[in-house]
């Protein structure tokens, strides 16, 4: 169900935006505004921006920008929905009831009960850690370095020795046999019900909006397997989730430091290095990647530095480099893991690793040359090789000019003879393939589309940009603008909707209320993206005829990239009327001085 337009802007006009932010972050007001720093990245100087006018807030660091609701989506990290349910309940606004089928309150029914008894189940092991019982977990933890406030911001327990005691506890509170069958807590079999997990030291997961969706279990004592996590179940999805990524998100950090386990992301978050994740007990998925996509472009690959751990890099990266994630490793040596070298050396010096990380294919090239025996000039030559078929896997030229230039100074190779060498190779197997076809298909689509976007970016986005902050500031513009342009001239989906919505505040109300444009976006993402137009700079503009002629510019030139577009379109369809008209058009604009 959508909620109705006058509802959501009720909603958010009832909560201002000032106090909203404020309750979160320290705000100090200067010329007209509110500033701070930013919530969404680190920063020792004020640049994020809250206008009261206009209720918005944009960052001129990170470019993140919106309004009320945008604010509470990104820093709660809740869904539109979520976010409205909560500014409702703040300004003491009903929501109407959600009409839901029997099928969908059943379903929606289970999962709460999910939740429910979850969160039930990670305060009772939590309690058996901190009880006479459980002192053999607590001690295993203290062994491990964590202090008590770490323990208890991670939810540490403890399943007792008893096969069945999680299983009579939950009983005991009301939940039946065919409730629990569902929860991954119980196991049922012709032998009886066992707890899915006992005498384990236990690590609640949480999803990002903290709420325990699984365990994992670590064995006390010699008992095999040694870790076990929770099996999947409605609200657990151990290829779609990451251990304490909830935490991370927080943390505000360009980057995520990817780890292998539990322990060694507690260590590092205990250590100050909140950032960091770990998959769950199974192999890194495209699942995985897409999901720390959402949040960073940047991963810092922190595996056990032993042949499994540097195995499981190799398969890791192209997964991550094909959502265009970067990637670095982080080399631990002499030390087996994290939590090894944070105990060792403490969190200095794992920054000092952290700063001197190695790009992704100088890790792929050093692991390569371990392989071959460099003395022997028959395996040297298999080496460069193997080296130039890595190189031929970058699609765009300059990137792979930068990694052969860098790769020849490294290994101190003569570069006019490798890169004949790359040469031979290309022409002999082609470029090569890295990961599934379809990954490489939409890296290759998304390269294209961020290269295309790329060379718009700097010249029609960037008028789009300043002629809707414009409009937004001067809606008395609109008269001149509508008989010139109409949304469908605007480059790109988002840009086009922002138009539609400005256009439609003109011809309606004579105004642009931003706040409310911003609203009609649902996603997350849209709304920053939407909040970061509106804040655009409009600077060099001190005389009427400086405005003017600026007007004049941002209208012509997305105009002229509109009749292009549209052209293209036109001839691919084979329509020869609209070509000639197009044409017209087209030189009806060059000759036209005065646009406006």
């Amino acid at each position: 169900m959508r909620f109705s337009d006058d509802l959501i802007e009720e909603v958010r006009s009832r909560n201002d935006i000032v106090d909203v932010i404020g309750m979160n972050i320290r705000l100090t007001k200067k010329s007209g505004r509110y500033w701070g720093l930013c919530p969404f990245h680190g920063e020792k100087t004020p640049s994020f921006s809250v206008n009261p006018d206009r209720q918005m807030f944009y960052c001129f660091g990170c470019h993140k920008g919106g309004n009320v609701f945008t604010f509470v989506m990104e820093y709660e990290n809740l869904s539109f929905y979520e976010a409205l349910k909560v500014l409702a309940d703040r300004a003491g606004v009903q929501l109407p009831e959600v009409e839901m089928s029997e099928e969908e309150k059943k379903q929606k029914s289970l999962v709460s009960r999910l939740f429910e008894v979850n969160k039930l189940a990670a305060g009772y092991f939590y309690t058996a850690r901190k009880s006479e019982r459980g002192k053999n977990a607590d001690e295993y933890f203290k062994k491990r370095g964590l202090t008590e406030e770490t323990m208890k911001h991670f939810g540490l327990g403890y399943s007792l020795m008893y096969s069945d005691d999680l299983y009579r506890f939950l009983k005991e509170k009301g939940y039946e046999d065919s409730f629990l069958k569902e929860t991954g807590l119980v196991t049922f079999s012709e032998k009886g019900v066992f707890d899915k997990f006992w005498n384990r030291a236990m690590f609640p997961i949480m999803d990002e909006r903290d709420r325990v969706i699984a365990f994992g279990g670590r064995v006390m004592g010699d008992g095999e397997p040694k870790y076990l996590n929770s099996p999947e179940t409605k609200v657990f999805d151990k290829s779609n989730n990451l251990y304490a990524l909830n935490y991370a998100i927080r943390s505000h950090k360009k980057y995520f430091l990817l780890c292998e386990g539990y322990m060694d992301v507690i260590s590092l978050h205990q250590a100050g290095f909140t950032n960091a994740v770990a998959s769950l007990g199974t192999a890194f998925t495209d699942r995985h990647a897409a999901k720390i996509a959402k949040y960073v472009d940047q991963v810092y690959l922190t595996y056990d530095s032993d042949g499994a751990g540097q195995n499981a890099i190799l398969r890791a990266l192209p997964i991550l480099e094909a959502r265009g994630i970067t990637c670095k490793v982080v080399n631990m040596k002499p030390y087996k893991d994290p939590d090894e070298f944070i105990k060792a050396l403490g969190a200095e010096e794992y920054q000092k690793r952290i700063d001197e990380a190695e790009s992704s294919f100088f890790f792929e090239i050093d692991v390569m040359r371990s392989r071959f025996n460099l003395e022997d000039p028959r395996e040297k030559s298999r080496f460069h090789e193997s080296v130039a078929r890595r190189l031929l896997e970058f699609s765009q030229e300059l990137e792979r000019e930068n990694y052969e230039q860098a790769f020849v100074k490294r290994f101190d190779v003569p570069y006019k003879a490798f890169h004949e060498l790359l040469i031979s190779v290309a022409g002999r197997e082609g470029p090569q393939k890295r990961g599934s076809s379809h990954d490489r298909e939409e890296r290759q689509a998304a390269e294209y589309s961020s290269k295309e976007e790329k060379q718009v970016d700097e010249t029609v986005l960037k008028h789009q940009r300043l002629l809707l902050t414009r409009l937004s500031n001067e809606p008395g513009l609109y008269d001149k603008l509508k008989n010139v342009l109409d949304p469908s001239d605007f480059y790109g989906d988002l840009y086009q909707k922002v138009a539609e919505y400005c256009f439609e505040e003109c011809e309606n109300n004579g105004t642009v209320n931003v706040a409310r444009i911003i609203n009609r976006f649902e996603e997350k993402e849209e709304q920053l993206k939407a909040g970061a137009i509106f804040s655009t700079e409009l600077d060099g503009m001190d005389s009427d005829t400086d405005r003017q002629k600026a007007l004049s510019d941002h209208v012509r030139k997305i105009k002229s990239l509109s009749l292009e577009r549209k052209l293209a379109d036109a001839m691919a369809a084979g329509n020869n009327d609209e070509v000639n008209r197009l044409f017209a058009e087209q030189i009806r604009l060059k000759k036209t001085k005065n646009i406006l």
